[in-house]
């Protein structure tokens, strides 16, 4: 019978750091031969492996959209090739990165998991064998047809997590989706939860650089604050918003400046502070004041689905009617309004 093959895209991280004098650093060709060097990694049980270490690795703190563009190519020459892709990666920016695949790989068929560690593999109590195991074996075996996110035995989606913990090992949660698996003595699937597999071919879409940014709400915000925020060539904004998407609104400065650019075409999107629960603009006339003034709405969305997503629709389209709609349309799992 024949075995699943499994590649691995090795883009740097805490997995395969080494310690220097200078703090923990990704190392040239140091993971593979620690891996090589490991009796559970020659496991007749395991998938064919391929390990592909990408030439420069860097510490995730310092991904780019570019860095993007290339894992979504690697992954989509490759495609045909293999039946799961792992991606092993930082976990600073691993739930960004993860969305932002998400939305670049449409049409997706095969599982793509992202994974990490938060202790070098080679460390003593490492939680990266246990991580790195999970996430061949789902890749392997599980078909699911998403870019996921595996960590400390759950699987999760990769548009609906977000990073929780510096230093824990149960570092990721969903806190408005459910896991798309958990990994004990058994292998449970949440066959319920998981998207259909497509009908369609693959398809890659590009990031492009484009001017947006984010401002988290607070007591006593200055007006002027967002008026910097919103000068040009700014495309986007995303507010961080109080509870179910609420504003001062006694503040009609801070409300002009947010109309206003709306007006001329500045797609701004209401995401909650709160880790869990949605955006709701017609509950409180302090969030109503926002929908009036065509600000869009985020749902249940993570911020760094909001992010990614908001990046990628800049990168497709041009009008920003069209792009404030999908903003609010779910495109592979990442909202429920």
């Amino acid at each position: 019978m024949n075995k699943s093959r499994i590649y691995i895209a090795y883009t740097g991280g805490t997995i395969g750091m080494k310690h220097t004098e200078h703090g923990h650093a990704p190392c040239s060709g140091y993971l593979e031969s620690a891996l090589r060097a490991q009796p559970e990694f020659q496991n007749d049980s395991l998938p064919d492996i391929v390990f592909q270490e990408y030439p420069n690795l860097i510490d995730s703190s310092n991904i780019t959209l570019q860095h993007w563009n290339e894992l979504a190519e690697d992954i989509q020459q490759r495609y045909d090739d293999f039946d799961g892709f792992v991606i092993l990666h930082g976990t600073d920016t691993m739930a960004y990165s993860a969305a932002a695949l998400s939305f670049m790989l449409q049409n997706l068929g095969k599982p793509v998991i992202f994974t990490g560690s938060q202790i070098p593999f080679a460390e003593l109590r490492s939680d990266a064998r246990d991580n790195l195991i999970g996430a061949i074996q789902l890749a392997a075996s599980s078909k699911i047809p998403e870019v996921s996110l595996y960590f400390h035995n759950t699987l999760y989606r990769g548009n609906c997590c977000t990073k929780t913990d510096s230093s824990g090992f149960a570092a990721y949660q969903s806190p408005n989706y459910p896991n798309l698996a958990s990994v004990g003595i058994d292998i449970k699937i949440n066959h319920q939860v998981i998207l259909e597999q497509p009908s369609e071919r693959l398809k890659l879409t590009r990031m492009e650089h484009n001017e947006i940014g984010t401002l988290h709400i607070f007591p006593g915000i200055s007006a002027k604050v967002l008026e910097n925020y919103l000068r040009q060539p700014v495309k986007g904004l995303i507010l961080l918003t109080y509870g179910s998407g609420n504003i001062p609104s006694d503040d009609a400065e801070l409300v002009k400046l947010i109309s206003n650019a709306s007006a001329r075409g500045v797609v701004i999107v209401n995401c909650s502070q709160c880790l869990s629960g949605k955006v709701n603009m017609s509950a409180y006339e302090t969030g109503n004041i926002l929908e009036r003034a065509g600000v869009v709405n985020a749902g249940d969305m993570m911020l760094e689905a909001c992010i990614t997503k908001l990046l990628w629709l800049l990168s497709q389209h041009q009008d920003p009617i069209i792009i404030r709609q999908q903003m609010s349309t779910e495109l592979c799992g990442e909202i429920r309004l």
